[in-house]
């Protein structure tokens, strides 16, 4: 099984923190970011992880190379900015079987990736993992019916309670290809998920941290890797 992550942004919200470390190679509790992202994926069986690089591509391959953790590793440099779509669409030419994971380079999480797998079903273009946050205004989130079919995505806003937000990691089948607009540079968020008519939320109340932000980096490598429940 393979998977692509998303780790060529210029992550100018960490300022001098990455200027010359990807935010995948940040240390977190003695371990790096794609240690622990290795961790998670490995539980569904994925053997190949397609690294959809840029920003200090030479940093990212000379610490990872072409084999790290006992995982294929694979390189999908960015020769400019393409946004996520962009990014995922042009990681996917070396996607050869279906499904396949896609996660941003920045996620921590508790959580065996097998329940996406689990979950996924043919009909679906894709899975969604949907975090439960007690507060959801600093995040967009994913609105489902009862059947956890995605019907709506609402942008941040200023209400301080609970919901379910977008975690940054997707289970896609192949036929996500078929709502991919047709250009270069493009969002999964904004110019994807809003337009699939079979996209779906595994809803999770698990230890899940999104490091971009100073704040947040700083409460990953104090408290990342507790037990949690699921």
């Amino acid at each position: 099984m393979q998977a692509i992550i998303l780790c060529g942004g210029l992550s100018t919200r960490l300022g001098d923190i990455t200027q010359t470390v990807p935010k995948i190679l940040l240390d977190i509790r003695g371990r790096t970011v794609i240690d622990w992202q290795i961790d998670f994926l490995k539980s569904a069986g994925v053997d190949e992880m397609i690294l959809a690089s840029g920003h200090l591509h030479d940093v990212l391959y000379e610490a990872i190379g072409e084999s790290y953790g006992g995982v294929r590793i694979r390189y999908a440099k960015e020769e400019k900015r393409l946004g996520t779509g962009g990014a995922i669409q042009n990681a996917m030419q070396y996607v050869s079987a279906s499904p396949f994971f896609v996660l941003n380079g920045d996620i921590l999480l508790n959580l065996p990736a097998s329940k996406m797998v689990d979950s996924l079903q043919p009909e679906m273009d894709g899975l969604l993992l949907g975090v439960l946050v007690k507060d959801i205004s600093t995040y967009g989130e994913i609105i489902s019916d009862h059947q956890d079919r995605i019907t709506a995505f609402r942008e941040k806003q200023p209400v301080h309670r609970s919901g379910y937000a977008n975690g940054a990691v997707y289970l896609f089948n192949q036929s996500i290809a078929n709502y991919f607009p047709e250009r270069d540079v493009f969002s999964i968020e904004r110019d994807v998920f809003p337009y699939v008519q079979n996209l779906y939320v595994l809803k999770a109340e698990i230890d899940w941290i999104d490091i971009g932000v100073p704040e947040r980096l700083a409460y990953a490598r104090q408290h990342f890797g507790m037990p949690v429940g699921w």
